[in-house]
């Protein structure tokens, strides 16, 4: 028997997630218009990279968590083209969620400051940059492509969280199923009513 609800993992994980992306997408945006060379940047973009190898990690544990335990299927009441829809959404959502964070860490990593600035993970415990930058002549030149890339790719999580809540909210209120009430808990079901 198919189980109606996600596992607790699954809206723990969902929910974190989302929280941190949307924390990230702030402060990277704050971080963006402060002057360059201030200390305030500098500590805002360690936590940064720290925020983003957290997401990297609870990504790749939900994405694991998801192919060990089947998600409830999609309301019988769906069209075939939302249910697509749907499934090439969580695609995006997972492909963002862990290629994001490994932008940022080749950012770093290309950085022309990588071999004099070390990457500690929220101070803590130091994590390595990617080799594959080493005798790239114009790093700032690198860097700065990858810094749009990055951006370009955060935001479009911003657009397909959008597009995500706007179909949630569909789904409860309009097509009154229990799409949401299954990642809300506590959210009364609209399953069967009309």
């Amino acid at each position: 028997m198919e189980t109606k609800k996600y596992t607790t993992v699954a809206i723990i994980l969902h929910w974190l997630i989302a929280v941190l992306i949307l924390g990230q997408i702030a402060g990277g945006l704050y971080m963006s218009s402060l002057p360059g060379g201030s200390p305030e940047k500098f500590d805002l973009f360690q936590l940064h990279k720290s925020f983003g190898l957290s997401i990297l990690f609870l990504s790749l544990l939900r994405l694991a968590w998801r192919l060990l335990h089947r998600p409830p299927p999609l309301p019988e009441t769906m069209k075939g083209s939302e249910k697509v829809a749907a499934r090439l959404s969580h695609i995006g959502f997972y492909g963002l969620m862990i290629g994001v964070p490994l932008i940022g860490w080749a950012l770093a990593s290309a950085s022309p400051f990588a071999a004099s600035v070390p990457t500690y993970i929220f101070g803590v415990v130091p994590w390595p940059h990617l080799p594959f930058f080493e005798g790239i002549e114009d790093r700032a030149a690198l860097a700065q492509r990858i810094a749009e890339i990055h951006k370009f790719f955060a935001l479009s999580i911003l657009a397909l969280l959008v597009l995500h809540v706007g179909a949630a909210l569909k789904h409860h209120f309009s097509d009154k199923d229990d799409v949401l009430s299954r990642m809300l808990p506590m959210l009364k079901s609209n399953a069967g009513r009309n």
